[in-house]
């Protein structure tokens, strides 16, 4: 059997560039016009020529967005996604990628890839962190280099995650394949929880992730973290597939790693396989037993059946997949748990997933830094060093990270301190505007004109079977040549939190049909921008996705109270009167609407900010706690001393 997962997978998955030089690029389509030359550093655009000469040298810094690079190649974004597609890579245009990674998009596309000329200063290093999203992105590509890096580049073990419904028996897997698999006695016979651990089988490692659920695998993913290699699939033989069964199928085909599905309970007196590989097949994974090329072992974390059958597949899987790194590259790596410890401070699981982590260097995690004082493995030995796929637990970060931050080493403590208090000052920043959905139906055609969209996502939910069939059949019958429309998850019921994440994880919308929305998830759409669109009638659905195709649909405005002002004294001049006024909370904006409201009475509303003055300069804004001085364009007379303004801002909610 798995002889035949070997073959069958090999014919489906790529793992090394496909067609030799000549053939590079061939499904390229038309070079558009250029919006910016290469630039002079940091891979930043910058201010477009008259002159237009085929580009066959690029500059990149440490790390630039698909997006840019199609800039300075002059390529269209499009070209270098089909790219990242034969590596197996799913990513939008606004993935910020490493340096390796440009260098092997240059390569398949033609151009060479350099490094900035000079060392960058520690302006331009804030400068560089800016153009970058909140956390770092692994290296995507590593794992997939061609022959000509093989000298670099090792096997390294595979990174399981366990996912299933509840009651399937994950964590009796879980504790039967790390009781069976190490050594007796470990730590003194007491069991310490890393979030993640390591078996050996026939001496070669495999890496655990002891994660709870699939919400958690992809709440990481949404991060931009990818630290799983091989999801085992936990399915109970007396049950059969459930509702949190095809969740977690959606979760782990989003993520794109291949399913090893572990049948549980099979020494269950009505345990009942060939229902269960029925309903596998339904669900689209077809069991190698019925020609398929799903591994499904059967196996019972309660005697240990079959236990030893599911990880000799896993590394078969594993050597399928080509699972490479460096130990002497760049170190980075992915969080899987952080806590307070009352006597350690702050400790962290961290999975390296290239280079190597020592004690004593220097990393950024997320928006904190700190410098690695201890490292322990899994079973709570200190060690000096940890390489690639390996767990280990850190102390001496400056704070708690999240789950799926990504970590980074720096070459010093205080490249590390600036690198992290400038991220954090960005998400402050960031906290305080207003969050833009990261896809919606009206920037749909947008995305499409600018070649950054080929699939529209969707997650539908429906109130009843009956509906949702032929809501997902109404869907799937709307044809547009440039975008195809893929259903990550279907399901009946309200939607939940656990939508959201895999939406925000797989830039999807959301489409809810006569289902309400969780206040959990409501919440968690609002924060991350996922939109949330409901419909009580098909027809209704189908034209809104229609029109946004076409760029048609319309987008929904309000006005959002983003501050208030006191009108401390009144100044009578020649142009007209000044409000002195104190700003009590939000902020006041020059562009804002005015709503005067008198002993809470509303006085009139809808007037412009004509001229807004800190001292004797004009102002873009003004932040509670200072005064300033307002000019109301045709309404200020009518001001009094003590009026309280609103100040109102047009945001766009739909």
């Amino acid at each position: 059997m798995a002889t035949k997962s070997k073959t069958q997978q090999a014919s489906t998955r790529p793992m090394h560039r496909s067609g030799p030089a000549a053939n590079r690029g061939q499904n390229r389509g038309p070079a558009r016009p250029p919006t910016a030359p290469p630039a002079a550093n940091n891979g930043r655009p910058a201010p477009a020529t008259k002159t237009h000469r085929p580009v066959s040298e690029v500059v990149v810094g440490d790390f630039i967005t698909v997006r840019d690079l199609a800039v300075l190649m002059e390529r269209s974004p499009i070209d270098l996604i089909k790219v990242l597609m034969q590596y197996g890579i799913m990513a939008p245009i606004t993935h910020n990628i490493d340096h390796d990674t440009a260098v092997i998009l240059g390569e398949e596309l033609g151009v060479t890839v350099n490094w900035p000329a000079r060392e960058r200063t520690e302006d331009e290093l804030a400068e560089q962190e800016q153009e970058a999203e909140a956390q770092p992105k692994r290296s995507l590509i590593r794992q997939a280099l061609s022959a000509e890096r093989e000298g670099d580049m090792v096997e390294r073990p595979p990174v399981l995650a366990v996912l299933g419904h509840v009651d399937h028996g994950k964590t009796s897997l879980l504790d039967r394949i790390r009781n069976s698999n190490v050594a007796e006695g470990e730590a003194g016979g007491i069991t310490q929880h890393t979030g993640a651990y390591q078996v050996t089988v026939e001496g070669k490692k495999i890496t655990v992730l002891d994660t709870p659920g699939h919400e958690a695998f992809t709440a990481m993913r949404a991060r931009g973290a990818q630290a799983t290699d091989i999801v085992i699939l936990v399915v109970a033989a007396d049950d059969g597939v459930m509702p949190q069964t095809k969740e977690a199928i959606s979760h782990a085909r989003a993520a794109g790693v291949p399913i090893v599905v572990a049948l549980n309970k099979i020494d269950k007196a009505n345990a009942n396989p060939e229902r269960v590989m029925e309903e596998l097949a339904k669900e689209g994974l077809q069991p190698e037993q019925w020609g398929g090329d799903t591994i499904v072992i059967p196996v019972s974390a309660l005697t240990g059946q079959g236990i030893n059958d599911l990880l000799d597949n896993v590394l078969v899987v594993a050597e399928l997949e080509n699972l490479r790194a460096n130990p002497q590259g760049k170190c980075v790596g992915t969080v899987i748990e952080a806590e307070v410890d009352r006597h350690r401070g702050v400790t962290a699981t961290l999975l390296v997933q290239n280079g190597t982590l020592h004690v004593g260097e220097s990393i950024v995690v997320g928006n904190t830094w700190g410098r690695i004082k201890a490292l322990f493995d899994y079973e709570g030995k200190p060690i000096r060093s940890a390489g690639p796929s390996t767990p280990v637990v850190v102390l001496g970060l400056q704070e708690a990270p999240l789950a799926g931050d990504v970590f980074e080493r720096m070459s010093s403590d205080r490249e590390a301190r600036t690198v992290g208090q400038e991220r954090k000052e960005r998400a402050a920043a960031q906290s305080q505007m207003p969050v833009r959905p990261q896809m919606s139906l009206e920037d749909l055609f947008a995305r499409i004109e600018g070649g950054g969209t080929k699939v529209l996502n969707l997650i539908v939910r429906a109130d009843v079977q009956g509906t949702l069939e032929p809501v997902i059949h109404s869907l799937e019958e709307i044809k547009n040549e440039e975008v195809s429309i893929k259903i990550l998850q279907s399901a009946i019921g309200n939607i939940t939190e656990s939508d959201v994440m895999l939406a925000e994880a797989s830039d999807a919308i959301i489409i809810g049909f006569s289902v309400d929305v969780d206040r959990t998830a409501q919440v968690r759409a609002e924060q991350s921008g996922v939109e949330v669109r409901r419909y009580d009638v098909i027809y209704k659905m189908i034209e809104d996705i229609e029109d946004a195709l076409t760029g048609m649909l319309e987008p929904i405005y309000k006005d959002v109270v983003i501050g208030h002002a006191q009108v401390l004294q009144l100044f009578k001049l020649r142009r007209g009167t000044i409000a002195g006024c104190s700003v009590t909370d939000g902020v006041v904006k020059r562009n804002s609407t005015v709503r005067v409201l008198r002993r809470g009475a509303e006085v009139f509303s809808g007037v412009r900010i004509e001229a807004l003055r800190r001292f004797t300069e004009d102002v873009a804004e003004v932040r509670t706690g200072y005064e300033c001085g307002i000019k109301l364009a045709d309404r200020s007379d009518e001001l009094q001393e003590g009026d309280v303004l609103e100040f109102l801002e047009r945001q766009r909610v739909r």
